[in-house]
């Protein structure tokens, strides 16, 4: 069932968010971002306004304001319960408060209602989190604002109204009405190399001559209508560092304020010659989305493919990319899941060919999001000896039990390792990260212009190759200096991962001043260590991230903790609220409150209710709010926009159709029950290349390769040496085309590319060297046989 939400027009119906301003602190691996949101009532009557505020799943809100008019009031952390009885009570009595808290069901949707406003006042929510910065495939570090929140899918039978989706109100992407700046300061103890966007930025701006420091901005005029993303690129990304930050003055010493705290940040360098070594074990999982909102596009723009397209190439190239002698399977899932075979299946020509007409087949027609139930079902199969468990999980991440799902994949964290891919925009970070942090596995993000492809692939070379085990941290301080962990130990790390360890000092040393951390682990059964020394006494505020983010981390531990235990071990509830209210961090269990006395004079007139919109997709000429709704939901829907709206609304019911909000005059029900027409597609050739491989590794000799290749059959066979074999011939020519003309896209062909040179070389061909001088001279390349890997 989604969690359906209401709309209200710009023409029609003022909205009280007029700007968002946005001022980023980068250090290193970790940020602070503050936003201010300015309101302005323009009704008639006082207005409770809510917005739902999307955040990073592993971000900590740490600081929240308000201003209306000239008087500004800081919130503070208390007991949720208790938050909200203050929150109500002084609504019931006229005066303005704000009420900042955690959706009961997703870590990254934070409720925000403003209260009352008098008619014709102006507001201002301040509100900053500190976060860590995901590591991408190239190094970068990524900063995402998340500003798309899609619709949330809750599993049939769980109360739709705890889910914050339920808040929000959408608009056509563009006609958002309210503006984004925003700035970002950036400094790091490794030179800045560049910053980059997938929004206009000014040009980036050194503040000193080391390039250690430097400042960007969003270009002028940016509407809000998608994620914004920052990515930052630093030199000497390898090299381990670890930062101890000084405690709060005002914070008695031995809480964890009171007390330094330490940041290990560990991103090791994996040599070429363990890059190369690969694994012919495993079963592989994909576990397809394959709900109502896979159909949208990737992306906005003409010509966009749609998500579950994409997700069916992608498959193609997983399918062709897998190793000989591992076992698979394909889950879609939706409303309910269905499995390809019914259990995993040995790899090879037959089950592949089999899996890949299933797959042409897959179609985004199984109703809502409901990862539970196929992950449940997936964990109760034993696992095959011999055959280490890898799931590969593709959703747009519309689910509203992310809690749930967590938990259970946590659970099971030990027989296997999960890799998961955020597709489109208003994916959620709390689920994509989540389950990937819980599995030891890797959380890549789909957004704006990207390719699922090479992200994919990246994920199944973490999964082929080995990585950092047996990882042990080891604290070497003088005897008066205690060491308290607040994160919980890291099993693995993958290449291209980074992981952050945090840690309490307690007590102090009359004598040393530095302490040291050795870091020892296991690459490829080679042992690696590294010794670093910090400073026990430092002097640099950095604004307490570091404190922040260890509090966060150990609150998400607690929670996890309490959960699992189902509120039954003592004084864990009470140690996150603890925890929460000390460091200003918060938690499911705490939430921001900010009252406004105000002259104590009650507010006249009607409290009106006004949903702030956000934007979302346009798919033929409709804005798309998720899948057709229960009549629960119909109703729901119906009364938000009674007495607000009528003529505006159109709404289509359909099972297996988008809901559509707001059409635009030329768009009617024959829309939704035939499809628009379409032009065959031009097939990408590399797909098509791809699509002709065998499980093997080879190529046949045949028409459809000839195709590719922009060459008739006879001038294929015709310059293949004499003594050589037809397949070696059109395996050779395979390679030199993927060489020759895309490389670009190594990274998406890289191991179908590995697996036709281990075929060709246990081939035993003598005359290797000839077949590609041979196949240069026929498509116009100069590809060396080393190059190749022959």
């Amino acid at each position: 069932m989604v969690n359906c939400c209401g709309l209200v027009t710009v023409k029609n119906e003022p909205v009280p968010l007029k700007s968002i301003v946005v001022e980023v602190s980068v250090q290193g691996h970790v940020a602070t971002v503050s936003s201010t949101l300015q309101y302005e009532n323009q009704e008639q009557s006082p207005l409770e306004a809510i917005f739902v505020f999307p955040l990073p799943g592993e971000a900590a809100v740490c600081r929240f304001s308000a201003k209306i008019g000239q008087t500004e009031v800081v919130a503070e952390v208390q007991e949720k319960q208790k938050a909200q009885e203050q929150y109500d009570d002084a609504l019931s009595s006229g005066q303005q408060a704000f009420l900042l808290e955690e959706s009961d069901e997703s870590p990254d949707v934070f409720k925000l209602s403003v209260g009352s406003l008098p008619p014709g006042e102006k507001a201002s929510v301040s509100l900053d989190y500190v976060t860590e910065l995901a590591v991408q495939a190239d190094d970068g570090l990524r900063l995402c604002l998340p500003a798309v929140l899609n619709p949330r899918y809750l599993p049939q039978g769980s109360d739709s109204g705890s889910g914050g989706s339920a808040q929000v109100s959408s608009v056509p992407a563009g006609s958002v009405p309210y503006s984004l700046s925003l700035s970002a300061h950036v400094s790091s103890p490794h030179p800045i190399s560049r910053v980059e966007s997938n929004c206009p930025l000014d040009p980036l701006n050194y503040l000193n001559t080391e390039k250690t420091q430097a400042t960007v901005s969003l270009a002028a005029g940016h509407q809000f209508d998608r994620d914004v993303e920052l990515l930052l690129y630093y030199q000497d990304t390898y090299q381990p560092t670890a930062i101890v930050e000084a405690a709060q003055a005002s914070a008695k010493p031995g809480s964890l304020m009171g007390d330094p705290v330490v940041m290990l940040s560990l991103y090791p360098e994996f040599p070429k010659d363990v890059m190369s070594s690969m694994t012919s074990h495993g079963e592989f999982l994909f576990v397809v989305d394959r709900s109502g909102s896979m159909e949208c596009p990737m992306h906005l723009g003409s010509g966009s493919q749609d998500r579950i397209g994409s997700a069916r190439d992608t498959l193609l190239l997983l399918l062709k990319s897998l190793p000989m002698g591992c076992y698979f399977n394909i889950i879609g899932f939706g409303s309910s899941y269905e499995s390809f075979f019914p259990k995993s299946v040995e790899y090879s020509q037959k089950t592949m060919d089999e899996a890949l007409q299933k797959v042409k087949e897959m179609r985004a027609d199984l109703g809502g999001t409901e990862i539970l139930q196929p992950l449940k079902h997936i964990y109760s199969q034993p696992c095959l000896p011999d055959q280490p468990r890898q799931l590969f999980l593709f959703t747009d991440g519309e689910v509203g039990n992310t809690k749930e799902v967590l938990d259970l994949v946590k659970t099971n964290a030990g027989s296997h390792r999960c890799f998961s891919f955020g597709i489109g925009e208003g994916a959620s970070t709390a689920l994509i990260s989540g389950v990937a942090k819980q599995a030891r596995g890797h959380a890549q993000f789909i957004t704006g212009q990207d390719r699922m492809q090479p992200k994919v692939m990246q994920s199944l070379r973490f999964a082929l190759q080995p990585a950092v085990v047996d990882i042990s941290v080891k604290w070497n301080v003088p005897k008066e200096v205690s060491v308290t962990p607040l994160s919980p130990p890291i099993r693995v790390v993958f290449q291209g991962q980074r992981a952050l360890l945090y840690a309490q000092l307690t007590g102090e040393s009359s004598g040393d001043t530095e302490g040291s951390v050795t870091v020892k682990y296991s690459l490829a059964k080679q042992p690696v260590e590294n010794q670093l020394s910090f400073s026990l006494k430092p002097t640099e505020n950095t604004g307490m991230t570091v404190h922040r983010l260890g509090a966060r981390t150990l609150i998400q531990s607690l929670e996890v903790e309490e959960r699992e235990q189902d509120g039954e071990k003592e004084g864990v509830k009470e140690k996150v609220i603890e925890l929460s209210v000390q460091s200003g961090v918060s938690s499911a269990f705490t939430a921001f409150i900010a009252v406004h006395k105000g002259d104590g004079e009650a507010l006249h007139g009607p409290l009106l209710h006004r949903h702030v919109p956000t934007p979302m997709l346009k798919l033929r000429g409709c804005s798309l709010t998720g899948m057709s709704a229960k009549n629960k939901t119909e109703g729901l829907l119906a009364s938000r926009v009674k007495g607000f709206f009528s003529k505006q609304l159109g709404f289509f019911s359909k099972q297996g159709a988008c809901e559509v909000l707001e059409c635009d005059e030329d768009c009617d029900e024959e829309d939704f029950d035939s499809p628009a027409p379409t032009s065959k597609p031009v097939r990408d050739p590399l797909l098509q290349l791809i699509s002709l491989q065998k499980a093997s590794g080879s190529w046949v000799l045949e028409a459809a390769l000839a195709e590719v290749l922009v060459k008739t059959e006879e001038e294929v066979s015709k310059p293949k040496p004499a003594q050589v074999d037809q397949e070696v011939w059109a395996t050779v020519l395979a390679l030199v085309w993927l060489y020759g003309f895309k490389m670009e896209a190594q990274e998406e062909w890289q191991f179908l590319a590995m697996k036709a040179v281990s075929w060709i070389q246990a081939q035993k061909v003598a005359s290797v060297s000839e077949c590609v001088q041979a196949g240069n001279t026929l498509l116009g390349c100069q590809v060396q046989k080393d190059t190749l890997g022959l």
